[in-house]
């Protein structure tokens, strides 16, 4: 499988605070990538260098190919789509419109934009003025824009952050089907949830620093205390151990009909975080 991103030993700094610190990773050809964190951990700031938004302290990045200071160059912003704190619309402009301009600006055809609306659910809101428009239909209209020139290369912060359950339902389905179609999508979130259904790998960050990496439910396993929950019919339940003494004991349980239902005491993700840096996810 092809890199797309390789990002090591990279440094932000503004004045004497390292917004991140020694960051290492990479990013694989149609992965879909999960940078997780609270606020103030450094997400953003990792989403603008990998963007050429904001310049590196230290360290190297290279991104399909472009490296370092050349990712500041709008050769390389071309290839690229970004949904972040910083993209806008031109709000005297119906959505329409500002879908136009934008194709025009990457040389695409205009019958994209069918397309991309039809993707972000906004089809019947074309010809509606932005300015009129909710935040939530705002920030699906900036994904239509990230989208308009088919990048292979997305990067997403926050993407669903002021969207509704259907609705982010409605893009965490078609950003699957992109996954499926190849293209490698950059996503920073802080919620858990977001990040098991569509990462396939997940880098947890805490002031500035790598503090773990691997897919979600290995992330996990590795944080389990190997231990199961059996709530039994007469309301009791018990904690006992997933070993040979602990199977025993259920099977005791199942042949006598007491068992009304089990589970395994996995963390969650946030679990795995509060467990490595004491602090929780907000």
């Amino acid at each position: 499988m092809m890199t797309v991103i390789q990002v090591q030993q990279v440094s932000k700094v503004y004045g004497t605070k390292h917004a991140v610190d020694h960051l290492s990773f990479s990013v694989q050809s149609g992965e879909i990538f999960g940078l997780l964190g609270p606020s103030g951990s450094g997400k953003t700031t990792t989403i603008k260098m990998l963007t050429g938004e904001t310049a590196i302290t230290e360290g190297h990045i290279q991104s399909m190919d472009v490296r370092d200071k050349e990712l500041q160059a709008s050769s390389y912003r071309k290839q690229i789509g970004i949904l972040s704190d910083n993209s806008a619309l031109y709000e005297r402009l119906t959505v329409y419109d500002n879908l136009k301009m934008f194709a025009g600006l990457y040389e695409v055809s205009s019958s994209r934009i069918d397309e991309v609306l039809q993707f972000v659910g906004l089809v019947e809101e074309k010809k509606t003025i932005v300015k009129k428009l909710s935040k939530g239909m705002r920030q699906r209209i900036l994904l239509a824009k990230a989208l308009i020139h088919q990048p292979q290369l997305l990067f997403l912060d926050e993407p669903t952050s002021a969207l509704d359950p259907v609705t982010t339902m409605h893009i965490h389905k078609g950003l699957l089907n992109l996954k499926q179609q190849g293209v490698t999508i950059f996503l920073t979130t802080h919620d858990m949830t977001e990040a098991e259904t569509l990462c396939d790998r997940i880098a947890l960050i805490n002031e500035g620093k790598l503090i773990a990496l691997d897919e979600p439910a290995e992330l996990k396993y590795k944080h389990s205390n190997d231990t199961m929950t059996v709530e039994m019919k007469d309301g009791s339940s018990t904690t006992i151990g997933l070993d040979a003494s602990g199977a025993d004991q259920v099977s005791e349980w199942m042949k006598a009909g007491q068992i009304k239902r089990l589970h395994t005491n996995e963390p969650t993700l946030s679990d795995v975080f509060i467990k490595l840096t004491g602090k929780e996810l907000n």
